[in-house]
């Protein structure tokens, strides 16, 4: 299925009945990858989406910033007649349901490896990088540099991409999570090195009504790896068969 919201073709999935639950990937993935969370949740009406620029969703016209995409997935539940979503994030969809959780109403937030806190020291490779763009005249050579050093991500991304992934990983969404009211909890593998545990504590602590369960060993996809482990927490926490 496909719906155009503000010029974007978005392409989605929805099955069931009941409550509303809306899945929403991480960066670089599509529905498929958070399909096997959504297959295990019965007696719910089950919507996952491409985001906009990934999957068989168009990219946005522009750089679009986190705070825009959220908009985004607002227009899309209100279109959708979606009633108080339970939203379940992975990752960069995490931070959209971070933001979304915090404006709009929704029944509870569920988060994978999502992080929230901006407040890491910067790399050797950024730290490179700025001083290139120090340097008269080197333009050209930022661009050369960010493709042999920047991330996987970084590299395989469009222009349009790369702007919002650069805008996504320098947002702090700290205030954001101080204003989520509804239950909310936190499932991270302790190995996971994109967005590290301790990304998850000082998260915790910023909710007003959170809790993080850790699983220990698992990585970034700790969802996928400990798929069955997971549901049972996910439904103990929603309610459900």
């Amino acid at each position: 299925m496909n719906i155009v919201i503000k010029d974007i073709n978005i392409s989605y999935i929805m099955f069931g009945s009941g409550k509303d639950i809306l899945l929403l990937h991480g960066w670089g993935q599509n529905k498929e990858m958070m399909l096997p969370i959504g297959k295990k949740l019965d007696n719910f009406r089950i919507t996952i989406l491409d985001l906009p620029g990934f999957g068989s969703s168009s990219e946005p016209i522009t750089s679009y910033d986190i705070y825009e995409y959220t908009e985004i997935i607002h227009e899309f539940v209100k279109k959708l007649g979606l009633k108080k979503p339970i939203i379940i994030g992975h990752s960069f969809g995490g931070r959209i349901g971070i933001i979304y959780a915090s404006k709009y109403d929704v029944e509870k937030l569920i988060l994978f490896g999502a992080p929230c806190v901006r407040d890491r020291k910067p790399s050797t490779k950024e730290k490179i990088l700025k001083t290139i763009k120090k340097i008269p005249g080197t333009k050209m050579l930022v661009e050369v540099a960010k493709n042999y050093i920047g991330s996987t991500d970084y590299k395989k991304a469009t222009p349009i991409m790369r702007g919002i992934l650069v805008k996504t990983i320098n947002e702090d969404l700290s205030e954001c999570a101080k204003k989520i009211k509804v239950p909310t909890i936190l499932i991270w593998g302790t190995n996971d090195t994109q967005a590290p545990l301790a990304d998850a504590e000082k998260l915790e602590k910023l909710l007003s009504d959170g809790a993080l369960i850790k699983i220990d060993g698992a990585s970034h996809y700790a969802y996928l790896e400990h798929l069955d482990y997971v549901i049972k927490i996910i439904k103990s926490f929603i309610g459900g068969n």
